[in-house]
């Protein structure tokens, strides 16, 4: 390559550079005269510049979003949640994440210290870990109620507010506008909504849609009374005003059963740590047992031993199921899976499965056709007939299988302990 070719190229470049630096002095020029400069101060007015708990949990919210296992997790607190931060995505992500993180925070050590002491029980170790799943569904709920409880202590001073409000404005929908201007509390979006269909063109249409969302009773009270009073007005009895006498019913409805949910809280705060404590401490027992008396290994090696085990297993779970349902204080929006398509109609479609569950179902008219659709009703169950039946068919199936497995690993449990049995002394202490 000749010198006059790279003196040629050397000018270009520079020719190239010289326009840049004048475009760039062109550009930060008219920046500074437009409103880019004053955006850029905004968002530097609203910019974290420490770490914030805020935005970590939006993120873990996206991250367990996509992880398949614990995507049901999010998704059931999710439609829990939505009921109660009503039209807030952001509370609704942050909550959702929040109680899942907390939840995992407990359970995953927990399931580490159980692989780490029953290492050598994997029948044992399958058990707790399964169990402990179910533990992390239990925490979720758990953590929903408290929320639902705080939602409903929220409601004591919303109403009291509402009172003072309606005796300044008199008007039912301008004293919940005002009292709903409050944006630290989750009841302000409840209030917000209740405005919003009062105003409404249909509120009557938008009265029933908010049946159907409203996180309590107390607030479905609230929202009829209130539809009421600012169609037909509201009258005076004995010298007081019907509306106010309804919303002072209410809070004393609502006080009954903040005194009954606290009182369950009380009463059962420590049983669910007790009723799984055979489970947790069976190992340990089990080790020091062996340690201590010798005589002992035979029969926890045998296939008495871990019947035994198994079957404290089992009650234990019981107990811990029963416990939960006794502490359960019924607040609503408990129902929220898929009562119009769930998996028992997609799967109920297939003609194979169709024709299985037909064969056992009862035909229509029969006696014991009668007999289990008069007890779904009484138990107001969502399920229909063929979904009940597919329920159990499954249920049948899971416990065959089970059974199966526990009796072929007794049995070679029982074989390995004949070939492997050590002489037989009679040292009670070691």
């Amino acid at each position: 390559m000749s010198n006059q070719i790279i003196f040629y190229i050397m000018g270009a470049s520079v020719a190239v550079l010289v326009v840049i630096i004048i475009a760039y002095y062109i550009l930060s020029k008219k920046m500074q005269k437009s409103e880019y400069k004053q955006i850029k101060k905004l968002q530097q007015g609203t910019r974290e510049k420490r770490f914030s708990t805020e935005i970590l949990y939006q993120r873990l919210y996206i991250a367990y979003a996509r992880i398949p296992f614990l995507k049901r997790y999010i998704l059931k607190l999710r439609r829990r949640l939505e009921i109660i931060n009503i039209d807030d995505e952001y509370n609704t992500r942050r909550d959702s994440a929040k109680i899942l993180t907390r939840a995992l925070a407990i359970v995953i050590p927990t399931a580490i210290l159980t692989i780490l002491i029953t290492n050598s029980n994997y029948l044992l170790m399958f058990i707790l870990l399964i169990f402990e799943l179910f533990m992390v569904d239990t925490l979720i709920d758990a953590s929903i109620d408290r929320k639902d409880t705080n939602l409903l202590k929220e409601q004591l001073d919303f109403f009291s507010e509402i009172r003072h409000a309606y005796h300044e404005f008199n008007m039912v929908e301008e004293a919940i506008y005002q009292v709903s201007q409050d944006d630290e509390m989750d009841i302000s979006r409840q209030g917000e909504k209740i405005y919003e269909t009062l105003i409404a063109d249909d509120p009557e249409m938008e009265l029933e849609k908010y049946y159907d969302i409203a996180p309590n009773v107390f607030l479905k009270e609230f929202a009829g009374i209130s539809y009421l009073t600012k169609e037909f007005g509201d009258r005076k009895v004995n010298g007081a005003s019907l509306y106010l006498k309804n919303i002072n019913n209410i809070t004393k409805e609502m006080q009954l059963e903040i005194l009954k949910r606290d009182k369950l809280n009380y009463v059962f705060q420590s049983l669910s740590l007790i009723s799984i404590a055979p489970i947790l401490l069976l190992e340990p027992l089990r080790a020091w047992s062996i340690s201590n008396f010798s005589f002992t290994e035979s029969w926890y090696n045998g296939k008495p031993g871990m019947i035994v085990q198994i079957l404290i297993l089992i009650l234990t779970i019981v107990s811990y199921v029963l416990v939960r349902r006794l502490k359960d204080n019924g607040s609503t929006g408990m129902n929220t899976k898929n009562t119009e398509n769930p998996w028992q109609a997609k799967l109920y479609k297939h003609k194979v499965i169709k024709r299985i569950v037909d064969m056992f179902l009862p035909k229509d008219g029969t006696k014991e056709y009668r007999k289990v659709q008069q007890l779904l009703k009484h138990a107001a169950s969502h399920l229909r007939m063929e979904w009940l039946y597919i329920n159990r068919m499954i249920l049948a199936v899971i416990t065959c299988i089970a059974s199966l497995i526990i009796f072929v690993y007794l049995h070679q449990l029982a074989v390995d302990y004949i070939y492997t049995e050590p002489t037989t002394t009679y040292d009670i202490l070691r």
